[in-house]
């Protein structure tokens, strides 16, 4: 659905695009001069805008001329309307940046086709100009490795969700994917956007904790040119370059509260406003949370506003941890050796059986993304072909009940500070010194988490 702005003083040509557009199923607001379709600009820009030249208080053209020199509305498509035998106007129409011209009287069929071809071009523009965004897969499609019955009805479900998103024309659902860290919930993510039928569409990756506190508002929302210092030209934000595509909101738990209200204003109007603008920019995007944090949790802490919970909570996909599919951690660990001996150019190695019994017995706090960098390691230090035991590396087995007493009595010795250090310790060594990981299994932000690691010489 396009949102189109008429400016026709015509009524009898008005009310017939009216009602072919609308039956096309697009949204169509008119106005029948230039100052009241200035006013609509103003508050809100459409998808495309219809203007004719002859108008009651003025030329058309010089709304176009205005409308490109905005930094806001440069890259508004227009199509202007000029009446029969006026090719000057046409000409001057293109020179002062219109999309596209038609000629009254306009065949009502040649209209949808040329907003069609107008909206097409648009979006490969908008897709050149973003790729630099845009996560790209490469020619190996993502697949969810795993025969467990938790992985196979997961993916079910999945197809399921996109097989119904695509027959739908209304607004798309929402969905929270909820799990451990390191499950995979971004190759959920991925999988789902290629299911669906805008798989070549944008699919972009925010991570809600990485993006520093002070620039996360201009990041996602974008920001127009002036809007705070070093803003030199107009950005737009990561909501508006997921375009009709996939926005995927990882950890999204880690958002401040101010933050969370504007994303649930997007959410509910389907409508961003750039930082600094009083415009607002259509948010058409197929919209993936995903969290590894208990939300009900921190809602009724008042960490999480409830109201964006139910919001975000449309359609929740829980992740299951990989101690509760076993069967699957042989498949996966095969897997990441075949991925990891193409990388190096190896020949690819075999598990002993007693590498074999130690993964399958081991716990896998990290999930997926630990048994990925185990074999990994193992890949590099294997030789004669045979991934070993010793190189798994996997030392730290879950405690026992009477190891877990030990472990409490150590730690009752222990002064405050001895025992943080010792938390932080044990998080860097459980995601591999990655300092963002950690900070979340510890509920830090990454400030904060830099700072005891400088505190305690980490």
């Amino acid at each position: 659905m396009l949102k189109v702005l008429l400016i026709e003083d015509e009524t009898l040509f008005a009310k017939s695009v009216l009602r072919r557009l609308e039956r096309e199923g697009h949204k169509v607001v008119r106005q029948e001069t230039i100052a009241d379709g200035r006013e609509s600009l103003l508050k809100a820009l459409p998808d495309i805008l219809l203007l004719d030249v002859r108008l009651p208080d003025g030329n058309g053209l010089d709304l176009l001329r205005e409308i490109r020199s905005r930094d806001s509305s440069k890259d508004l498509p227009v199509v202007v309307v000029t009446a029969y035998g006026e090719l000057e106007d046409a000409v001057a129409a293109m020179k002062l940046g219109a999309t596209d011209y038609l000629k009254k009287p306009v065949d009502l069929d040649e209209l949808v086709l040329t907003l069609s071809k107008v909206m097409q071009t648009q979006q490969l523009s908008r897709q050149l100009d973003y790729s630099q965004v845009r996560e790209t897969h490469g020619n190996e499609p993502v697949r969810m490795i795993g025969q467990s019955q938790l992985m196979q009805r997961l993916r079910q479900q999945l197809e399921h969700i996109a097989n119904l998103v695509d027959k739908s024309r209304h607004e798309h659902p929402v969905i929270l994917i909820s799990g451990e860290t390191g499950t995979g919930k971004d190759v959920l993510a991925r999988l789902y956007h290629e299911l669906g039928s805008w798989r070549d569409r944008p699919y972009v990756h925010v991570d809600c904790a990485a993006l520093p506190s002070e620039l996360i508002e201009a990041e996602l929302f974008g920001y127009e040119r002036g809007a705070f210092t070093n803003a030199h030209q107009a950005k737009p934000g990561l909501i508006e370059v997921a375009e009709d595509g996939t926005l995927f909101l990882d950890e999204v738990g880690e958002l401040p509260l101010e933050l969370q209200a504007k994303l649930l204003n997007v959410l509910e109007r389907r409508q961003v406003r750039r930082l600094g603008s009083t415009r607002e920019h259509s948010v058409n995007a197929h919209v993936v949370a995903a969290t590894n944090r208990d939300l009900n949790k921190m809602v009724a802490e008042g960490r999480f506003r409830s109201d964006l919970y139910f919001r975000l909570n449309v359609l929740g996909i829980d992740l299951p941890p990989l101690r509760d599919r076993a069967e699957d951690i042989g498949i996966l660990a095969q897997h990441f050796v075949e991925m990891v001996s193409r990388r190096y150019g190896l020949q690819p190695p075999v598990f002993t059986e007693a590498a074999r019994t130690l993964m399958a017995d081991y716990h896998w706090p990290g999930n997926v993304r630990e048994l990925q960098h185990v074999v990994e390691r193992a890949v590099m230090l294997s030789q004669q072909g045979q991934i070993m035991p010793e190189q798994l590396m996997l030392q730290s087995q879950p405690l026992s009940p009477a190891g877990q007493q030990d472990e409490l009595s150590q730690l009752s010795n222990m002064t405050l500070e001895q025992v943080e250090k010792l938390l932080l310790e044990k998080a860097l060594a459980r995601t591999s010194g990655n300092v963002s990981r950690a900070a979340r299994e510890l509920g830090l932000t990454r400030m904060a988490m830099r700072y005891r690691m400088e505190k305690y010489q980490l």
